[in-house]
Formats: structure tokens, sequence, C-alpha cells
């Protein structure tokens, strides 16, 4: 699943191509975009700007439209050059937006929604700018607020809720804990104030190293695209522990445990060496 990098990355390339830009072409195959442009047109409105907020990818039109869209595991934006061959195939088409000189095409695109101002407001799905990792507007404090109020959650399940936390998927899940020596099964309640600051503070670096500027590639997917964590220059050791189950820590040497946690029986990736549990306790993978 594209995480808050991805998501980044995809608003910033579309904001280059759609960004005050006068909209001359819109369609949808899902019924409630096309009745949303038949009643309020889409077209000959200007693309105020694109942002990510956590997972989810916001397009503001003038007049007050959004479309709000989340990729779930498959969807994705490219963006093509009139005439220009699309690389996937039609029936993968999902949204259409165009102008005089790109057309941006979301492909698999399994939520997509419009908003007014208010609406989004009131959306509490949609998270907003403030516990966005990757956010001008992020707000450390409120963060905080939010994980102490899970005081019997575990650390990785509250990394991934994106109501306290937004931009955090599973690959940095495991990735932050480990930074920051924290125990994936730890409890909220057992954390120390300096390790929630930590916490805070390396889910936003972690993020944020992968979003710096690329090449600007017209296609927009998350495909193809590794990230990292690691300031190793070779391309399969990008990562400290995710995808590493059985393999030796790179830090003690220590075999890598891999296990399912949480409700949405998410993988989860530690090193038992680096990252003790609290109380001594021992959870294997």
């Amino acid at each position: 699943m594209p995480e808050g990098d991805t998501i980044f990355r995809t608003a910033r390339s579309l904001g280059r191509a759609l960004g005050g830009q006068a909209v001359t072409g819109f369609r949808s195959t899902y019924p409630n975009l096309t009745r949303f442009h038949d009643h309020a047109p889409l077209t000959g409105r200007t693309v105020e700007r694109v942002e990510s907020r956590g997972k989810w990818l916001l397009i503001h039109f003038s007049g007050g439209a959004t479309l709000a869209t989340h990729m779930l595991m498959n969807g994705s934006w490219h963006i093509y050059r009139h005439g220009e061959r699309w690389m996937q195939p039609r029936f993968n088409m999902r949204i259409v937006i165009e102008n005089s000189q790109y057309i941006a095409v979301g492909f698999k695109v399994p939520m997509a929604e419009m908003h007014t101002a208010e609406s989004l407001r009131r959306n509490r799905r949609i998270p907003c700018s403030e516990i966005d990792v990757l956010s001008a507007r992020f707000n450390a404090a409120e963060v905080t607020r939010h994980l102490l109020a899970h005081p019997g959650e575990t650390i990785a399940d509250m990394l991934l809720d994106q109501s306290v936390l937004a931009g955090v998927g599973n690959v940095f899940k495991s990735e932050v804990c480990f930074v920051t020596g924290i125990h994936p099964y730890c409890k909220i309640a057992a954390l120390s104030a300096e390790q929630v600051e930590a916490v805070i503070a390396i889910s936003r670096k972690l993020v944020g190293a992968n979003v710096l500027e690329d090449s600007g590639d017209r296609v927009v997917t998350y495909l193809g695209r590794g990230r990292r964590t690691t300031h190793a220059s070779d391309p399969g050791a990008s990562l400290w522990v995710y995808g590493r189950a059985g393999q030796p820590c790179r830090r003690c040497g220590e075999r890598i445990r891999r296990r399912i946690q949480g409700h949405d029986a998410r993988v989860t990736f530690w090193c038992p060496q680096c990252q003790p549990m609290p109380d001594g306790s021992n959870i294997d993978g």
C-alpha cells in the first residue's frame, strides 16, 4: 500500500502538472463523481493546489470543490502529455483530469469522493494537516495528545492509526520502531515522554527523507521506487528490519523476527536484541 511519502510525491507531481491551470476535460467511471460534475462542472475551473494528507490525495478546484482519492493497494496517478500512450490499459482508468498541456489519469483508484470545504472539514477519515508527518503545519503536541489517549494500545498499532499520526504505513512502522529502539509490541503507557517524542520525530525524519526531489518522472506511481531508512549506498541494504525476517540485524547480528500484529493483521518486523520489551518479556516471531 502506498504510504505518506508516495502520496506526497504524487501530489507534488500532480500539482506541477495541474496547478494554476484551467480544467479542459473531466470524466470518471464513478457515478458520484460524474453526478457532481454534471451539476457543478469541473471544466473551466482552475486547479488551485494539490496536497497530500497522510494516505489521502486532495485536488482543490476553484469554487470550493475538492476531489479526494485514496490509493489503497493498487491505485496510482499517471501524468501524460496529449497524444502520449498510456502505460496501463484504458479499462483501468477511473478518473481523468485534462488541461491544455497534460492529462492526469487515476488508474484503479479504489476510493474517490468530491467534497465542499465544509464536508471536508467534517470528514473524519481524511486527516487534518496538523497530524500529517509531512505537513508544514504538523503539530507534535497534538500527535502526542492523540498517542497518550490510547495507553493500552501498542506503539506499532498506533503508528498505523491515521487518526493519530497520518502518513506512516506498514514499512515505516517497523523502521521507526527499530530506529528508536522500541519494541513494536510495547504499550503506549510504558513509553517515556522522551520515547514518545523520539517516535514522532523519527517518523517525520524517515518519511521526510523519502520525499526529497527526484527526477520528476512523467509517470507517478509507487511501483519501482524503493524506500530508504538506512544510510547504506547498497540498494539491497536500504531498510533496517522490514522484509528481513530470519536475516541478521544490521546492527547486532541477532535474527530479525516477524509476526502478524493488530486488528488488521499487518506484518511487523523487529530485532529482539536492539528492541527489548521494557518489562523483559519475550515476544517471539
